[in-house]
């Protein structure tokens, strides 16, 4: 580095102050070049890339949902049909008497039934259900098939059990469940 610097000091005053000169605007070029060209134009492409890959997900999800329409649709039709019935009154009346029906087929007791609508949004509302009942296993699993596998459109929100006996022999159980009601729609 001594020798380096011996020999620009040897060269002459004026030209050692151009090579300076040139020294300093070069630095200034490349500083000004980095901030104003190479930054944002890495800041550019990162951008695009993640444009890139986000527009890449949404037209894998858009294809996604093309490819699943028919089986949304018939889904959609399948859940119109197996709602509860067009009127309050008669919805109510019918999951009254489907959960009389199950109570039969399995031989369960049904305490109390205590209904309740719900309004959570302009096209639907929900008939939320409390049911206590009591039998034994046998009857409450057979009840809780049928519920299952009815086309109503019911879901089970909660289950509890309880034995009634040391044995287990009687059992006790709450359920709640909730239909869906579709608001009808005017043409």
């Amino acid at each position: 580095m001594d020798g380096s610097y011996a020999q620009f000091m040897s060269i002459e005053p004026q030209k050692r102050q151009q090579m300076l000169i040139v020294m300093t605007v070069v630095v200034v070029a490349l500083w000004a070049g980095d901030r104003l060209i190479l930054k944002p134009l890495l800041s550019s492409w990162k951008a695009r890339s993640e444009e890139i890959v986000t527009t890449r997900n949404a037209i894998t999800r858009g294809q996604q949902l093309l490819e699943r329409a028919s089986f949304t649709r018939e889904r959609w039709t399948a859940m119109r049909t197996n709602a509860l019935p067009a009127s309050v009154s008669s919805a109510e009346g019918s999951v009254l008497k489907t959960f009389d029906k199950w109570s039969q087929t399995s031989g369960l007791t049904i305490n109390s039934i205590k209904p309740q609508w719900k309004h959570p949004e302009e096209d639907y509302m929900t008939l939320d259900c409390r049911v206590d009942a009591s039998g034994t296993m046998a009857a409450l699993s057979r009840f809780l098939f049928e519920l299952e596998r009815d086309p109503m459109a019911l879901k089970i929100e909660s289950l509890e059990m309880n034995s009634r006996d040391k044995d287990g022999g009687q059992l006790t159980l709450g359920l709640q469940v909730s239909g869906l009601y579709l608001t009808p729609t005017e043409p």
